[in-house]
């Protein structure tokens, strides 16, 4: 409780309500105002004051790979001791062999979008000789790749056969095998984000933006633990389907469902990453690991938003998992 109110005077809040507040109410209504705190643009400024938002705001990656398929190259950041990513190196890189976004399984194009790597591939585990000695594999098709229909998976980071190399791929990215071996060593595959463009991967993201996207995430989870259902569904889009394809209507009447219990809610946000979407003017990705607990449910896993940023400043959630 001590820190509670350590916490409220430094944010330059009226020590007299706090303790007026604690006196009658106990603890509730000071989380309940630090739930608010947390909802206003201020506090994000400061916060993000000396953080490095070259490719968006990331919590939890310590290395990006950004493939620029019209270079042919696949370029490699990490984490420096100041906590800014800064570049490493590039690999000249095959890509599908037809330009454009992937749409479907077997159409020969390399995905556009945020990916994660799951899973490394290796001579140990049976890995076939034409993928060359290692390959990562990406966790296409994501999220909103499944909101606006695509398809298609087995898109790798891979070498090459020891012969009959083509120059193209059939939608993967494929670095030489020193190349790859060399990656493998400098990269723990769970801390990496790949980002795949047609064109220049935007870096030095506004920060005035991800401010205004941190802020409305956690007005939408202020909403949320305390039942304001109407400013809740406020920041869905008519266009929402959830992943397992819930529209908006029936999404609406499941929420207003949840809220009439008024339960009691504890949400906590971890790893947070918001990035603009690769080939789009103002859609944002947002990652983070949740926490959730009621009297009736809990979760503790990994949550997905794909958000619009429309011109009014405000964040439409388009899809969610």
């Amino acid at each position: 409780m001590r820190l509670l109110l350590l916490i409220f005077i430094s944010l330059n809040l009226f020590a007299g309500d706090i303790l007026t507040s604690y006196r009658v109410n106990g603890t509730v209504d000071i989380e309940k105002q630090l739930d608010m705190e947390l909802s206003k643009e201020e506090y994000w400024k400061k916060y993000l004051a000396d953080k490095d938002t070259k490719f968006g705001y990331i919590e939890s990656y310590s290395n990006v790979l950004t493939c620029d398929k019209s270079k042919s190259a696949l370029d490699f950041y990490s984490v420096d001791q100041n906590k800014s990513f800064k570049f490493k190196k590039t690999y000249s890189a095959f890509t599908g062999k037809l330009k454009g976004d992937k749409i479907k399984e077997g159409d020969l194009r390399t995905p556009i979008g945020i990916y994660q790597i799951v899973k490394k591939l290796s001579k140990e585990t049976k890995l076939d000789p034409f993928y060359g000695p290692l390959a990562f594999v990406t966790s296409y098709p994501n999220v909103y790749d499944t909101y606006r229909g695509k398809n298609g998976s087995g898109i790798w980071i891979h070498g090459l056969p020891a012969e009959d190399r083509d120059e193209f791929t059939r939608g993967c990215i494929a670095i030489s095998n020193s190349s790859i071996e060399c990656l493998d060593n400098d990269i723990d595959i769970s801390k990496t984000l790949l980002i795949i463009n047609d064109s220049s991967i935007k870096t030095d993201i506004s920060k005035e933006i991800l401010t205004s996207v941190l802020a409305q995430l956690y007005a939408w989870r202020y909403a949320w633990i305390y039942d304001d259902i109407d400013s809740y569904l406020g920041f869905y889009s008519p266009n929402f389907v959830r992943f397992d394809g819930m529209d908006i209507k029936k999404f609406t009447s499941y929420k207003s469902r949840i809220f009439k219990k008024a339960e009691k809610k504890s949400i906590i946000f971890n790893d947070i990453n918001i990035l603009p979407y690769p080939n789009s003017a103002n859609i944002y990705q947002i990652t983070f690991k949740e926490y959730y607990k009621s009297d009736s449910f809990q979760f503790s896993g990994e949550k997905t938003l794909l958000v619009e940023f429309d011109k009014n400043r405000k964040i439409r959630i388009l899809t969610e998992k």
